[in-house]
């Protein structure tokens, strides 16, 4: 890039961040550029992309530092084959995008493969002549009608794992792509914080149970230390409201809570008055089940015709 070109791509580079509250690093391994043009299309009016070599973006972002210092949380983070989306919208939907632009792609020897390959029990179609390709990956085949036939499923690569020239060979040979590739949001730099991928796949469900739990935590921690804060005075106001109805009971002052636990004190036959509709409640279905459906009536007219 000569000299003009990186500081015109310096003061673009400069004009997306200041116009951009929200900056997606992402991944770019394996992803082609007709992949490329398909998101940048799929993305105009949402978000931009921008493509340029790591150096290069962290020199002009250290040299830019007195604009935004927040962006130096983000430095870290332009390492190996990273691009940046700048955009207003939500990541998710963001996100969304660039996987409905997943494209297929061969197993290639060398590339490190990003989940499990099976290759399922099949004709294969190929002649008894290429049973060799099989023999080296040990896959277990016999002929039938003249072409080779895999005989029982077989896991061939396992996910991390280095892909070698005679697998690659075989799933080309079986016409298999079993990978997919497309730009993977790595992590989100949001108003001077980076966060990773992992953030945007919590709910509201998810966000309200951690909150609770959070809660429950301070309330606790508050209760122990005696102090007041906004999640134990909750706590503190009933166990205070308690402490009151205690207090009532033993003495001869008397508060409205306290007055009805009086009452059933003083006069514990109350306690049977207060259960007898419970119980009768729980009583009447087992009653109605046990009642004896009525008999039909008679179709006899008794000797006494309507119609006579």
């Amino acid at each position: 890039m000569v000299a003009g070109g990186k500081q015109a791509f310096g003061e673009r580079l400069v004009n997306l961040f200041l116009t951009h509250p929200k900056v997606i690093v992402v991944g770019a391994d394996h992803v082609t550029s007709n992949q490329f043009h398909g998101v940048r299309t799929a993305l105009r009016g949402k978000a931009i992309v921008c493509m340029g070599k790591n150096t290069m973006m962290r020199r002009v972002l250290r040299k830019n530092m007195e604009k935004f210092p927040q962006v130096e949380a983000i430095l870290p983070y332009l390492e190996g084959n990273v691009g940046l989306i700048f955009t207003k919208e939500d990541p998710v939907d963001i996100r969304t995008i660039m996987t409905e632009k997943r494209v297929e792609a061969p197993a290639r020897a060398g590339s490190i493969a990003p989940v499990d390959v099976f290759i399922p029990p099949m004709n294969t179609g190929l002649e008894p002549t290429q049973t060799s390709f099989f023999q080296a990956v040990g896959i277990p085949t016999k002929i039938a009608r003249g072409a080779i036939e895999i005989i029982s499923e077989v896991h061939l690569v396992k996910k991390g794992d280095k892909v070698t020239a005679s697998q690659a060979a075989l799933l080309q040979k079986l016409k298999i792509m079993p990978f997919a590739y497309a730009l993977e949001l790595l992590s989100v730099f949001d108003a001077g914080v980076v966060y990773g991928a992992e953030v945007l796949d919590l709910d509201d469900d998810v966000l309200g149970q951690h909150f609770q739990e959070a809660a429950n935590a301070i309330a606790g921690l508050s209760l122990a230390i005696h102090h007041p804060t906004v999640a134990s005075v909750p706590h503190l106001l009933i166990s205070g409201y308690l402490n009151l109805i205690h207090i009532s009971l033993a003495t001869d002052y008397t508060i409205d809570g306290a007055k009805e636990i009086r009452e059933y004190l003083a006069d514990p036959s109350k306690f049977a008055v207060a259960a007898a509709p419970a119980a009768a409640t729980s009583a009447a279905p087992a009653a109605a089940a046990a009642a004896p459906e009525p008999e039909e009536e008679s179709d006899d007219d008794m000797g006494l015709g309507l119609f006579d």
